[in-house]
């Protein structure tokens, strides 16, 4: 059997028609969007095009749509932009964001601001209640995850925007995890801003969006020659501007269908893999609150860095969290914010499946998992 790659909250195989639309970007339409000339004006249409296809993914204008490098780069221009451009000194956020999001509130604290880090339940629910307690008068924006990359808790989005827009809190969401697999509506979410990649949906890298609502204002980060409606200056990456265009146009019309044999396929490695596997359990929510291609174990007694290297040597690729903080030999924040001690923090393992996971490398899963845990805990006489 071919590798089996279930790591697709890191980071999507590009779909072949994606990369189809953008060769022609790469090699003989490449004129710079700003120019007057046909070529430029080649590239400027499709640029347009994209905005409004990006847009229509999460039903916005597009106009509203800034393209950015990634998610990273769009929730710093979300949050800090936000923050700089209006009056007040607070924001809200969660103990279970992304680094791009957490680590930014972090720099913002260092800077003069003030932040709440509001905790979560044992499956990384907020609680609308207690977001609204932690409202202040000098509060101007609240960033919390729409579906969280290590346990796949999808967030309800649409009470805590709610909440936000009554007290005339600034709403922004990561959704980077979310978009091409669940569908979002910004306007019935009172969304305000919103962060996506276009790699985790069979997109390319080094391409990602920001959506900004035409009610809200935020300062830029990079300045230049004042490319997207001043708040992004750099000339525009085309190929992967197109290559999103087409990522969003697929996600549209085949999102139902995909997310749906994804959620078949999730449930199957997880009554699989406990079932097979003593001492495991599930971490994240069981019910529909839960991202269609997420799946997320605790192993007592086992070394979660140690896991993902004995499936790689068998084939199979997994992760034990975020792909943007592997270096740092530190526990799951996400795991100790649910409760978990830092032993089981440190004992996880996230798969995460696309839609070209097939059901063959499913059941290979489901074999191998609990028979290199098992290896792991003999070695360690457990």
């Amino acid at each position: 059997m071919e590798y089996i790659y279930l790591d697709d909250a890191a980071t999507t195989r590009v779909d072949e028609r994606v990369k189809e639309v953008m060769n022609d970007f790469l090699s003989e339409k490449y004129g710079n969007p700003s120019s007057p000339h046909r070529k430029g004006k080649e590239s400027r249409e499709q640029v347009k095009s994209a905005r409004k296809e990006t847009a229509s993914l999460i039903n916005a204008y597009r106009d509203e749509i800034i393209f950015t490098s990634g998610g990273t780069e769009s929730d710093n221009l979300a949050i800090k932009g936000a923050m700089r451009e209006n009056e007040g000194n607070h924001l809200i956020t969660t103990k279970i964001e992304h680094p791009a999001v957490y680590d930014t509130c972090k720099f913002l604290e260092e800077n003069g601001y003030e932040v709440t880090y509001l905790e979560v339940d044992e499956n990384g629910f907020v609680d609308v209640g207690k977001f609204e307690s932690a409202i202040r008068e000098k509060t101007v924006l609240a960033s919390i995850m729409y579906a969280n990359n290590e346990i796949g808790t999808i967030e309800p989005i649409e009470n805590l925007g709610k909440v936000a827009h009554e007290n005339d809190v600034i709403f922004h969401t990561d959704a980077v995890q979310a978009v091409g697999k669940v569908p979002i509506d910004v306007n019935n979410e009172n969304i305000d801003l919103l962060s996506l990649s276009g790699h985790k949906f069979h997109g390319p890298k080094g391409i990602g969006a920001l959506y900004i609502s035409s009610e809200v204002d935020i300062q830029p980060m990079i300045h230049g020659g004042g490319h997207e409606n001043g708040l992004r200056s750099g000339t525009e990456n085309v190929p992967g501007i197109v290559g999103l265009k087409k990522a969003c146009e697929i996600a549209k019309n085949e999102m139902k269908s995909d997310s749906k044999r994804m959620k078949k396929y999730r449930d199957k490695i997880i009554e699989g893999i406990l079932a097979n596997t003593e001492k495991s359990y599930l971490n994240g929510p069981k019910d529909e609150n839960r991202l269609p291609n997420n799946a997320n174990f605790t192993f007592e007694g086992v070394d979660g860095d140690a896991l993902v290297l004995q499936l790689d040597s068998k084939g199979i690729a997994g992760s034990t969290g975020s792909a943007c903080s592997t270096t740092e030999v530190k526990p799951s924040r996400v795991l100790l914010s649910l409760g978990s001690g830092e032993n089981e923090a440190f004992s996880s393992l996230r798969l995460t499946l696309s839609k070209f996971t097939k059901e063959e490398e499913i059941e290979k899963a489901i074999e191998t998992v609990p028979e290199v845990v098992s290896n792991l805990r003999a070695m360690n006489d457990l």
